[in-house]
């Protein structure tokens, strides 16, 4: 069973729940665990797993080649990411790090004068903690484009996933493309937010998403005790959904998460007996 952990919002506690819900299930099962936040990836430093480079990603971008280059300017005009810049008469100035490889200015050139090249964006790591396998993506500084390292890191596990009971995905923050690249495949969603106007509305985003890509999915209401309650309450009652595990604001968890160390908490345990159940 593949789930995800996810919520929108950053900052609910989408990786607390993540390695602390992979400790649990790990108890009695084989886990793997994806950090699908390629550019902010922890869980690797919250569960102590020391990290292994399985393989670099690389991207498409575009390499001139200016004996047959006309000056026409027309890659510069096409291109969204304002990686090409043009100026009437002169040769194209191409800013790889803006380049997320979209080959428009490949299409676009009357002479064929631009050909495929590569650049490195991120690489896929690995690791393991007793019955916990681990994989991850992290992409380089200034590179615009993540979802190509988590596609990577699907491609990667592919091959692995039927070794295992549970595969959790630790995804990033917000709806976009590598969001919508980690949740690729899943059986069920957990989504995690906290009773505050930003996280109801953010909730509202995942959930809308969610049925979109036809993926079930439950509420996990962090720093439940904080905020008003009745916000997430009224939001699960619209999606037709609802809150399977509450988990108060408390010191220990904070003292524990500043360490490195998996959350222990009674409800936890409650969302590792539900998942394991379905």
């Amino acid at each position: 069973m593949k789930v995800a952990i996810t919520g929108g919002k950053g900052g609910t506690g989408k990786s607390t729940v993540a390695t602390a819900l992979a400790v649990e299930l790990a108890k009695k099962n084989k886990v793997l665990l994806i950090d699908a936040d390629a550019d902010c990836p922890n869980n690797h430093l919250i569960l102590s797993i020391k990290r292994k480079k399985a393989k670099d990603v690389f991207q498409l971008i575009p390499k001139w080649d200016f004996k047959k280059c006309i000056k026409c300017g027309k890659c510069g005009l096409v291109c969204k990411q304002h990686a090409i810049v043009s100026i009437k008469g002169k040769y194209p100035i191409f800013i790889p790090e803006q380049c997320n490889g979209c080959k428009a200015c490949m299409f676009v050139c009357p002479t064929g004068a631009i050909k495929k090249d590569k650049k490195k964006i991120g690489s896929v790591y690995y690791g393991k903690k007793g019955n916990i396998s681990f994989v991850s993506g992290e992409i380089e500084p200034n590179q615009p484009s993540s979802e190509f390292i988590i596609n990577a890191v699907n491609d990667f596990v592919k091959s692995k996933q039927n070794k295992y009971d549970f595969t959790i995905v630790d995804t990033s923050a917000g709806t976009h493309c590598d969001v919508i690249s980690a949740l690729e495949n899943c059986d069920l969603a957990l989504a995690v937010t906290e009773p505050t106007p930003l996280g109801k509305h953010d909730l509202e985003l995942i959930l809308k998403l969610l049925k979109i890509l036809k993926i079930p999915c439950f509420i996990i209401l962090n720093k439940a005790d904080v905020g008003d309650k009745n916000l997430i309450e009224k939001t699960a009652k619209k999606f037709k959904t609802k809150i399977i595990a509450e988990i108060p604001y408390k010191k220990s968890i904070l003292e524990a998460y500043s360490r490195g160390i998996p959350i222990r908490d009674k409800n936890i345990s409650k969302i590792a007996d539900y998942i394991r159940i379905i």
